[in-house]
């Protein structure tokens, strides 16, 4: 009976450390916004190098506090890799 409560237990602590493990071994998820310097903003899975300047990345939830406008347009989500300009999509 004893050997069961061992065999129990070091299965329980074996289980318990492999799960932390895989837990903290995880990375988070990579999503963003990213805009142009023309008010075009996407959103995008990775983090990217664009063609030129004026490209700011922000976390995914700066969407949600946005006042969206003539100056500053979100566009839908794109297949692929790319980014917008002047409200076209460039693929990369």
């Amino acid at each position: 009976m004893v050997f069961l409560k061992t065999a129990a237990s070091a299965a329980a602590l074996a289980l318990f450390i492999a799960t932390g493990t895989l837990v903290a071994s995880t990375g988070g998820a990579s999503a963003a916004v990213v805009c142009n310097n023309t008010g075009d903003c996407w959103h995008t899975d990775g983090n990217y190098n664009y063609p030129g300047a004026g490209y700011v990345r922000h976390d995914d939830d700066w969407y949600f506090h946005q006042n969206w406008n003539d100056q500053q347009h979100y566009r839908d989500y794109h297949e692929g890799r790319g980014y917008y300009r002047s409200g076209i999509w460039i693929g990369l």
